[in-house]
């Protein structure tokens, strides 16, 4: 026995009669699974149970992985230059050059099998797990989940994953609901509510599955985790399918028992593995730039080896011409195809490979991987940022990819959704309108920033002085004696206020809670607004405290007798609030056996639903709604009509019909049926809830602003509520001239009325044309001190985004200092992002907190989640995650700047001391007669990138600090110089490259001129290639951890460690390397201990020339910010000097939001 079924219900959500929109499913409606049949699933081909995430397999592990790793240009380079290296060409050991590259690409690859081989031994436990299904004997086995089969009917018990998709059965209440933690999925830590279908709740027991026999019908395997249809036949009924019978895969069974139910998708068909995959590809723009940067590396190196190989051919020619031979060390008269005078053209072609190994430094082979380090680190630190922790919640920032650091400092657009992200999403219950007379003394807080706040004639009709009741319940703002306790039954229309509580208390999908430790009873509500309603409707006198499957119950006040009774509707019908139908409706019959169907909607639906009898307060309930809406409150159009027996019983056949189809247009038949019966409705009122803003959302805008960054706000609210929230958080101001696009036009609306779609869209399309035409001859018009923006609504939007305006219209756009687009859809989220994405060269964000977003942040350069009340699934499509929206001015102003430039001077770096060794490496050959003769030990070689120079740049990109967070904070305007890329331009590039060249040709020249002319030992004996060559590498590894050195900004202990310490491991190196033997070390042995390191010479020159290598930097740096100081050089100088007013009164940050200039 699964244990005695638990009584009562503790609904947290209610789909059971849901009619919304199923989205089309691509794969069609041909699966089968035979109930309680084993072996059926195999003849149908579906897939096992068992799973695998891993990356590689035993086989692909190596070629795969090697694949991944010769993508990058610089890798495929080095892999060419190693197969030369083991060519009588080389003039290094193979070894040698091999190393570095084994080094790099097999740590990345032990990197990525370590990765897979955690999620094999994941992928192992999670196929292992055990579960009870019924086998043959018709009795409930333990089985492991990867023996788990199509059409098996399984028993899942408390705090147990659900092993597959499955279709519920029965649960251990008795009327066959159980609740669902789906944190896996979406991040929603809210317990979900399913619900078995009638028919088969009786099935509970495990031995009650012996004549179990059922065939489901139902869409093919897909990766939409919010809808599901199908159908099941059983006992020769057929009965539809929903998503509220559907158990996911990875999703938790709490608070129940046991459930059973029957297998539908398996292993890699499930809807969880069918979203298994990696989110949309981002890379920053720099990393996208850093790889033409190794695209000019290459062909510089191309181009001096080239010249090389041209130069020693021209020689190699002339050595043949006349006695003496020029190069008789050569031996041109008895020599291999290498130095040939008679094949010059050969030897030319075979010193063109030489010269690829020789100058293989000039290509950075460990730049993708510090880089990737660095990034890393950098999110740690994003990670830890307590500026950015929300106490509240608990809630850190979180860099869930380390690949936009960068891309932070150079935003140029926001996009932002408004509710929840802007604003708390914690509704208020404020103001109603019933019957034409509007209710609620209270003042909002969007009304107070209204720039007709003190007009008393605009606003004064809202005021009333009835009552000051001191609010201590969340969701209630509400005040006003004419309605407060029991005083509505007062009223002449007292009719008419009972209704609208009544719609407020029923029409709903909320489920009451009540905890064990007291009587008080709790809403979980789908959004915050219903809760708001239900809560509203009880402190008024209608107190929803009970829900079953078919019934919602009431403690409702009784005007008649004067106290509170208890009333029970059963419920016939809902039809949920989708996006699209904008309106929710419940059909009912109450305790006299009347017929009523309650609905409320957005006023754009609503309005248009009306009888002719039902519109007695239309006009006065309109002027409240846009009363309402001005003042940035969210409304709610209630009204309802009473049905006939005949007529409700013909359209539920119809909309039963509708639900049972098993069809890619199930959602539209069910959307038209519901027409249907939302007609003729009788209006009673609205309502009105504030949403308020998030604390520091002004001031986090205004700073945005102040920093050169659009915003644009993207909402699904009315105009009219959009502009108010706009004006409470700073986004438009009172100086600002707005320009409205919007379809809200009389003749636009007469020639809806006439139902011709397509007269209707070339209307609307001509109409929006000319208003954005217009609109652009307005913004050219604007002089400099004028600012302006702009606001469409989402019906006009749809034609500004078509292919043959949306150009303009971003034009318009761009022309604008703030836009806010009210009414969009997500899909209309979406499209603006990539609209402003393509149309423009700067990185656009995205920042939300609703599954409504998710399009938007994938689109948009970057994804900012808000990790909100509206779940996760905003914050697990993200790159970055935030509690607050005011966390973003740190996140971009602060670790955006300090990203971008680290990243910025950490690759210019890079290439900086790649080009100098490089061309030390040039500048000897050329002395040489392009011989192919390299200047330095084939070791020191490759240590130089690994060992000698690695760790300062790494530590340049994690901690250099140009400036404090509080200094990027006090002068936002420094986000612009990520914005125009001024630390990544190719002038400062080419600037960095033109450093180490010019550095090279010092350090060669004066050690050459210095060493080679005189003696270089006590003995008098000169220095040979070996000892040049140690004296200038030297010199090399001293001038660019002393470039480092100089460069910095920010000295920690760290760096201190890893410059000097770089230098001392170079000297420790020679040592140890020099003793070894002369096999290994070569021209290495003993130079250090027995040559370099007792002669003056030695250090006299690597210390002359490591000064000389630097004066470039000191002159370039010393004239740029004496005589043509950049913004950010000031702001430095002023950081030094403590001169910040100075700074402010020469307008280096802009003046704040409130003055009249942009």
């Amino acid at each position: 026995m699964a244990g005695r079924r638990r009584r009562g219900i503790r609904l947290r959500e209610l789909y059971a009669f849901s009619g919304g929109r199923s989205p089309a499913v691509a794969g069609g409606y041909s699966r089968e699974v035979h109930c309680n049949a084993p072996g059926e699933a195999g003849g149908h081909g579906y897939a096992g149970n068992k799973i695998s995430t891993t990356k590689y397999t035993v086989v692909n592990l190596v070629p795969k992985s090697l694949f991944e790793q010769f993508r990058r240009v610089a890798n495929v380079f080095f892999l060419v230059v190693s197969c030369v290296s083991f060519t009588p060409l080389a003039p290094y050991r193979a070894v040698s050059v091999l190393l570095p590259l084994v080094v790099v690409v097999g740590a990345t690859m032990a990197k990525e099998a370590v990765e897979d081989w955690r999620r094999k031994q994941q992928d192992v436990e999670v196929n292992n797990r055990k579960v009870k299904v019924c086998r043959e004997d018709q009795a409930f086995h333990q089985t492991e989940w990867k023996n788990i089969q199509v059409g098996d009917i399984v028993m899942v018990e408390r705090d147990e994953f659900f092993p597959a998709d499955l279709l519920l059965l029965s649960s251990s209440y008795e009327d066959g609901i159980c609740y669902v933690e789906t944190m896996n999925l979406d991040g929603e830590t809210n317990l979900k509510l399913k619900q078995s279908l009638e028919a088969t709740t009786p099935f509970c027991e495990e031995d009650s599955f012996q004549r179990f026999k059922a065939l489901i019908k139902c869409e093919d395997p897909n990766e939409n985790l919010y809808s599901f249809t199908g159908t099941m036949h059983h006992e020769g009924l057929q009965y539809s399918l929903s998503l509220q019978q559907l158990l996911l895969r990875d999703s938790k069974l709490r608070n129940t028992d046991y459930v059973f139910g029957i297998v539908i998708f398996t292993g890699h068909e499930t809807k969880v593995m069918k979203n298994a995959m990696e989110a949309p590809s981002k890379r920053s723009k720099i990393e996208r730039k850093m790889d033409k940067i190794i695209y000019v590396q290459i062909s510089v190196l191309i181009l001096i080896v080239s010249i090389g190989s041209a130069f020693f051919g021209i020689e190699t020619k002339k050595d043949i011409n006349g006695e003496p031979f020029q190069r008789w060390y050569l031996r041109p008269d008895d020599t291999s195809d290498f130095f040939d005078p008679n094949k010059a053209f050969l030897a030319s072609f075979f010193h063109f490979m030489t010269g690829l190994m020789l100058y293989g430094c000039f290509i950075p082979i460990s730049l993708y991987i510090s880089v990737e380090i660095v990034k890393v680190l950098q999110s740690t630190f994003i990670n830890k940022d307590r500026e950015m922790y929300y106490e509240e919640a608990d809630k850190p920032a979180r860099a869930r990819t380390s690949n936009l650091n960068e891309e932070l400092g150079q935003v140029d657009t926001v996009l932002s959704d408004k509710t929840g992200t802007l604003t708390c999403n914690s509704m208020e219950f404020v103001k109603c309108s019933i019957g034409g007379i509007a209710y609620g003394d209270v003042e909002t807080e969007s009304l107070e920033k209204n720039p007709h706040h003190q007009d008393p004639d605009y606003w004064g009709y809202y005021k009333d002085s009835h009552c000051d009741q001191n609010n201590s319940i969340k969701g209630f703002s509400f005040s006003d004696a004419r309605l407060m306790n029991g005083e509505w039954s007062k009223q002449p229309h007292s009719d008419i206020i009972q209704k609208f509580f009544q719609v407020l208390a029923i029409c709903h999908t909320v489920v009451p809670e009540v905890k064990n430790e007291s009587t008080k009873i709790l809403y979980e509500a789908e959004s915050p607004d219903e809760a708001a309603f239900v809560i509203a409707a009880r402190e008024l006198g209608y107190e929803f405290y009970e829900r079953t499957q078919t019934s919602i119950s009431l403690h409702e006040f009784d005007p008649r007798i004067g106290r509170k009774v208890d009333r029970t509707y059963k419920i016939l019908n809902i039809i949920e609030f989708t996006p699209s139908r904008k309106r929710m409706t419940v059909i009912l019959r109450n305790d006299e056996g009347q017929l009523l169907l309650l609905s409320k909607g957005a006023d754009s639906v609503m309005f248009d639903r009306l009888s002719e009898d039902g519109r007695a307060s239309e006009a006065k309930t309109r002027e409240h709604v846009n009363r309402y809406s001005e003042a940035g409150l969210r409304t709610l159009v209630v009204a309802y009509r009473e049905l006939s027996e005949e007529e409700y019983r013909e359209w539920n056949e119809m909309f039963e019909k509708a639900k049972n189809s098993v069809s890619d247009n199930r959602g539209d038949l069910v959307d038209a049926a519901a027409d249907i019966i939302e007609q003729n409705l009788i209006l009673i009122g609205a309502t009105a809830v504030e949403d308020r803003l998030q604390k520091g959302v002004p001031e986090c805008i205004e700073k945005l602003v102040q920093a050169g960054i659009k915003i644009w706000v993207l909402t699904g609210d009315k105009l009219e509520t959009a502009v108010n929230i706009g004006f409470s958080c700073n986004l438009l101001r009172k100086d600002m001239k707005l320009i409205m696009i919007t379809l809200d036009k009389p003749d636009i609306v007469a020639l809806e009325k006439l139902g011709d779609k397509e007269i209707i869209a070339k209307a609307c399309f001509k109409d929006i044309e000319k208003q954005i035409f217009n609109a652009r001859a307005e913004v050219r018009m604007a002089g400099s001190r004028d600012v302006l923006g702009l606001v469409i609504e989402g019906k006009s939007l749809t034609f500004a985004l078509a292919v043959d305006l949306e150009k303009s219209f971003l034009e318009l756009a761009l022309g604008c200092t703030s836009v806010i687009c009210c009414r969009t859809s997500p899909k209309q989220k979406a499209l603006v992002a990539r609209l402003v994405k393509k149309g423009t060269e700067g990185t656009i964000l995205a920042v939300g907190d609703g599954a409504n977003d998710v399009g938007m942040l994938q689109e948009a350069d970057i994804g900012v989640g808000i990790s909100g009340v509206e779940g996760m699934q905003a914050v697990m499509s993200s790159d970055f995650a935030i509690a607050q929206f005011r966390y973003l001015e740190r996140l971009l102003l602060v670790h955006g700047h300090w990203c971008y430039r680290r990243i910025a001077a950490m690759i210019c770096y890079f290439f900086y001391k790649n080009i100098m060794f490089g061309f030390t490496l040039f500048w000897y050959e050329a002395h040489a007669s392009f011989s192919g003769q390299p200047a330095y030990n084939d070791w020191y070689i490759s240590f130089y990138n690994l060992a000698f120079t690695s760790l300062p740049v790494i530590a340049l990109g994690v901690f250099d600090q140009d400036i404090p967070a509080s200094i990027c904070l006090k002068f936002p305007s420094l986000h612009q110089d990520g914005v125009k890329n001024i630390f990544f331009s190719w002038r400062r590039i080419l600037g960095w490259m033109v450093n180490g060249v010019c550095g090279s040709l010092i350090i060669f020249y004066l050690s050459t001129n210095i060493i080679l002319p005189q003696a270089f030992r006590k003995d008098g004996s000169i220095a040979g290639a070996e000892i040049l060559g140690a004296t200038m590498y030297t010199a090399v590894v001293w001038t660019v951890n002393c470039q480092m050195a100089l460069f910095l900004n920010y000295f920690t202990w760290i760096h201190h460690l890893f410059i000097w310490g770089s230098i001392v491991s170079w000297y420790v190196f020679l040592v140890v390397y020099g003793s070894l033997p002369t096999t290994i070390s070569a021209s290495a042995y003993q130079v250090f201990v027995e040559a370099c390191a007792a002669s003056p010479l030695y250090w006299s020159v690597t210390f002359f020339t490591m000064a000389s290598a630097l004066v470039p930097y000191f002159l370039f740096s010393g004239l740029q910010t004496t005589f043509f100081p950049r913004c950010h050089d000031l702001v430095q100088r002023a950081h030094l000097d403590g001169l910040y007013e100075h700074l402010i009164r020469k307008t280096i940050v802009p003046p704040p939001l409130s003055s009249s200039s942009s």
